[in-house]
């Protein structure tokens, strides 16, 4: 009986832990962050230059991340992120592409949120693409996306954006 109720207890205190450990992480990605990058619409197309503001609040299971992103100055587009943590694993979507709003799931690993997006059409051939979200130092963060290119099947990078924290 002893031994089953230290099981229990170790058991809560490693989820317990895991949980301060996820809200600990979300908490250092709140704020103001500025920067720029390249995206490219599609894996044939060249990439275009960007910059992009975005607001990012957080609670202890979830992190919204809105913004906007300009390009050209011609092309600007409100984009955003809102997850949600639970047992170690990040659900939410992804709001910015042309297609409609894609589903994300994924996990952390180290500092960075690694996620696979489900886009609401067929983008690059298929509906699969992958996002990082990783946390650089105290005040910075790149999101890359990487997708499939239909025709090499190598892995091209469509997103790259370098944050700072205002």
């Amino acid at each position: 009986m002893m031994q089953i109720l230290a099981g229990l207890i170790l058991a809560f205190a490693v989820v317990g832990a895991a949980r301060a450990d996820e809200a600990a992480f979300l908490q250092s990605l709140e704020g103001k962050w500025e920067g720029n990058g390249a995206v490219r619409i599609r894996t044939n197309l060249p990439s275009m230059t960007v910059s992009c503001t975005f607001d990012s609040a957080t609670t202890p299971s979830s992190l919204a991340l809105e913004g906007r992103c300009t390009g050209l100055m011609v092309m600007s587009r409100a984009v955003a992120v809102n997850l949600t943590s639970s047992g170690g694993r990040y659900t939410g979507s992804y709001t910015g592409s042309a297609t409609g709003v894609a589903r994300l799931s994924g996990t952390r690993r180290g500092n960075a949120i690694n996620l696979g997006i489900l886009w609401a059409k067929n983008v690059n051939g298929d509906r699969k693409a992958q996002i990082t979200m990783r946390k650089v130092g105290n005040n910075g963060m790149v999101l890359t996306t990487t997708d499939m290119d239909p025709r090499s099947r190598t892995s091209v990078v469509t997103s790259e954006i370098n944050l700072v924290r205002n």
